[in-house]
C-alpha cells in the first residue's frame, strides 16, 4: 500500500471515529435531559374508578390516589452512558377520588393524558398507563391498593386484602412498614381460615366513559 492510500485510510478512520465520538457525546447530552412533558389538549379515552372499602376498622385518615405513566417504546430513548440501558420517562399524575356513599370512592383518569412527542430525536415516544393506584392514608401507614392497565382496559376489576390487625396496630402508631399493598385473591385463598377473618377487601374497578 503507497503512503497515499495510507492517508486516505487515516483520514477515513480519524473521520470515522470523530463521527462516533459526536454521536456518543450527542447521546449523553440527550439521556441526562429531562423531557418536557405535555399534557394532550384532547384525551378522549376516559374511564371512571371506583374504589370500594369493604369492613375497614374505621375510616382512614385520608384518601387519594395518583395514575402511573411511562413511556412505553424505548427505542425512542437514547441508551445510558455508563450501563447502555434506556431508560423510559415516566410521570405520576393525581387522581381525585370522590367519597360517593359510605364505602364507596370515584374518580376519573385518561389513559391518553400526556402528549406522544419526540423528545431524544429517536422518534415519538409513546406514553401508557402503567396503573391507577390508591392512597389510604391511616396516621403514618399508606394502604396502597392498585388496578393494573389490563384490567383497566378491559373494564375489569381487582381486589386486594388487608389485615385488621395491622390496620389496628398503624391506628394505634405501632411499627408498621410505611406502605402496605395488600394480598391478591389468589393468595387469600391459600390463607387459613382464621386469617382471612381478620382480613377486608379493597376493590378497584373500571368503567369506560369515552367522550
Amino acid at each position: 500500500m503507497d503512503q497515499t492510500s495510507l492517508t486516505a485510510t487515516s483520514k477515513r478512520l480519524l473521520s470515522s471515529l470523530i463521527l462516533s465520538l459526536v454521536m456518543i457525546t450527542s447521546a449523553c447530552g440527550s439521556s441526562m435531559k429531562s423531557p418536557d412533558i405535555k399534557l394532550n389538549p384532547h384525551p378522549k379515552m376516559r374511564y371512571e374508578i371506583t374504589m370500594t372499602i369493604q369492613g375497614a376498622p374505621r375510616p382512614f385518615d385520608e384518601i387519594s390516589g395518583f395514575v402511573q405513566y411511562k413511556v412505553s417504546n424505548d427505542r425512542c430513548v437514547p441508551l445510558t452512558p455508563i450501563s447502555g440501558a434506556t431508560l423510559p420517562p415516566e410521570k405520576s399524575v393525581p387522581l381525585e377520588l370522590l367519597h360517593v356513599s359510605d364505602n364507596v370512592y370515584k374518580g376519573t383518569i385518561y389513559v391518553d393524558l400526556l402528549q406522544d412527542e419526540a423528545y431524544y430525536g429517536l422518534g415519538v415516544c409513546h406514553w401508557a398507563v402503567v396503573a391507577a393506584t390508591a392512597s389510604l392514608k391511616l396516621r403514618k401507614v399508606d394502604f396502597s391498593p392498585d388496578l393494573l392497565v389490563d384490567n383497566i382496559l378491559k373494564q375489569a376489576s381487582e381486589t386486594r386484602y388487608f389485615s385488621k390487625k395491622q390496620f389496628e396496630a398503624a391506628d394505634r402508631g405501632e411499627s408498621a412498614p410505611p406502605v402496605i399493598s395488600g394480598v391478591l385473591p389468589a393468595e387469600y385463598k391459600n390463607l387459613k381460615p382464621e386469617w382471612r377473618q381478620d382480613m377486608f377487601p379493597v376493590i378497584l374497578s373500571a368503567k369506560k366513559d369515552f367522550q
